[in-house]
């Protein structure tokens, strides 16, 4: 049974669970340029003892600097477009960033055409345009979460860079959960749109936190992380169950791997049969083997 757990380690996660898809919020979130109607300039910064000495007056805020009407107008078009048209959001996308370089909404549209080219598996294209967004803003949420996201699952232990891959993705989904702890509210969202937004992020990274441990054969860190990201998913992905099943039996915790299997094989899909054998074998397991003491 041990070199079964280990022949499953790299082979039965070819099958991708789904990505939760960006919403145009969510995008904003992460980007350093919201839509076009939100200009307004940051409040000034106070002393550090908050006080203002009288013989010198306030510094005033810098005014924000002025937009291109046309470059505007094109991002208002790009942002208009539907969630699903992602052909059309590309070509305006390529044409956008070719005409406005350094431009205000350049960032922005990067990151959603990162979200465009993973929709259109254009996996070169995605890591490409994911690295001109966070050239431009290290702290877009919404492209690290889908690049750290992506990674661990098209992985493949044979690429030459494959463990620097892995390490990419980490660092990506710990600066996105660093960054979301401490984000303000975008003042286009509710506070209910956020929270929701938010903790959607957050899942998502702790899955692929998650994943990104199997791969490294960190299993204690993968049934951490596993286990946040479906405690607050609205519908936890049926991949995250199996992959913690699969840990819990390298950690020899085979009544909670059964329990993490049953949870996968509820769901109806292609690793539904997969995993109600998990359950079974894990259930024969804890029947035979004492489970490990507790940590304290």
């Amino acid at each position: 049974m041990k070199n079964i757990r280990r022949g499953l380690t790299f082979s039965a996660i070819l099958i991708i669970g789904p990505l939760l898809l960006a919403t145009q919020s969510f995008a904003q979130m992460g980007s350093s340029h919201p839509a076009p109607q939100q200009q307004t300039p940051p409040p000034p910064q106070a002393s550090p003892d908050n006080s203002t000495p009288a013989a010198i007056p306030a510094a005033k805020p810098a005014p924000a600097p002025k937009i291109d009407p046309a470059e505007e107008a094109d991002y208002k078009a790009f942002i208009a477009l539907k969630p699903e048209d992602d052909d059309k959001r590309i070509e305006l996308g390529n044409a956008f960033v070719q005409k406005y370089p350094n431009g205000h909404y350049t960032e922005a549209v990067y990151s959603q055409l990162t979200q465009a080219d993973y929709n259109k598996r254009d996996f070169p294209k995605m890591y490409a345009d994911s690295d001109k967004a966070l050239a431009m803003n290290p702290d877009d949420v919404s492209v690290l979460v889908v690049i750290g996201f992506v990674i661990p699952h098209v992985y493949n232990p044979n690429d030459i860079d494959a463990d620097a891959k892995l390490d990419k993705a980490e660092k990506y989904e710990k600066h996105a959960l660093e960054t979301l702890a401490t984000m303000p509210k975008p003042a286009n969202l509710t506070d209910e749109q956020f929270a929701k937004t938010k903790t959607m992020a957050e899942s998502q990274a702790h899955s692929a936190l998650g994943l990104i441990y199997f791969r490294k054969q960190n299993f204690d860190g993968a049934v951490t992380e596993l286990t946040k990201g479906t405690s607050t998913a609205a519908s936890p992905d049926p991949t995250d169950y199996y992959v913690m099943g699969v840990s819990l039996g390298h950690l020899d915790r085979f009544s909670d791997a059964a329990d993490a299997y049953n949870k996968c094989a509820a769901t109806a899909g292609t690793l539904q049969a997969r995993c109600k054998q998990g359950a079974d074998d894990a259930k024969k397991q804890a029947a035979t083997k004492p489970a490990p003491p507790a940590k304290p």
